[in-house]
């Protein structure tokens, strides 16, 4: 009987396996590029499964690759620790040219679910993304981005202790409605009776 034993038969890869193939730097960019707050070595190293030495050494590679000081060219954005977090962020030089651009663009109306989230922002302000998703029941990512590429909200500060990023209103908002300060905006009841109750401090997490 010929054919290959089962010791000279090579195992299949394991998807662990196969997603290690990849190198630790890709991996890494692959979950800066998609979250919206900073992201503790611990958490960033459990998402691409290595051990925390060998992240925090390809974080500090990527800090040199991206300020130019590797092989290539100084890049538009940086990477930073912020709040014991780490993320991308674009150049505090290219700030100008960034605000030109959104600026620039085309007004558009503001969905339902952007204009709610930014209500939330409105009246809750600092608060955080979490606390935004907590209130409306929904993921609020993609419209809290919105909002910050319009110009409405900003990024306020970074929670000590957690690295969660804050959030309030521009005033750029002010200038779209119209008012002096937020004093002026109606009391928040008669806005939003179904989700009234959401907005007590116990519910926050």
């Amino acid at each position: 009987m010929t054919g290959t034993s089962a010791e000279e038969t090579p195992d299949a890869a394991t998807p662990d396996e196969e997603a290690t193939e990849i190198p630790l730097a890709e991996r890494i960019e692959a979950i800066l590029l998609i979250i919206d707050e900073p992201l503790g070595l611990v958490a960033l190293a459990a998402a691409v499964g290595s051990p925390v030495p060998a992240v925090r050494q390809t974080l500090e590679m990527l800090v040199d690759d991206y300020d130019g000081r590797g092989k290539g060219p100084r890049r538009g954005f940086e990477l930073r620790e912020v709040g014991g977090g780490w993320r991308l962020y674009v150049r505090e030089e290219l700030d100008d040219v960034v605000a030109a651009f959104i600026g620039g663009q085309a007004p558009a109306r503001l969905s339902q679910a952007a204009l709610e989230t930014l209500a939330v922002i409105a009246y809750k302000q600092p608060v955080t993304r979490s606390q935004v998703a907590s209130i409306r029941a929904v993921n609020v990512d993609s419209v809290v981005r919105t909002l910050l590429a319009r110009g409405l909200i900003t990024e306020l500060f970074a929670d000590s202790e957690t690295g969660a990023i804050n959030y309030g209103t521009t005033d750029a908002l002010l200038q779209h409605l119209g008012i002096n300060s937020l004093d002026e905006l109606p009391p928040i009841s008669p806005l939003l009776d179904d989700g009234a109750d959401g907005f007590d401090e116990g519910t926050i997490r």
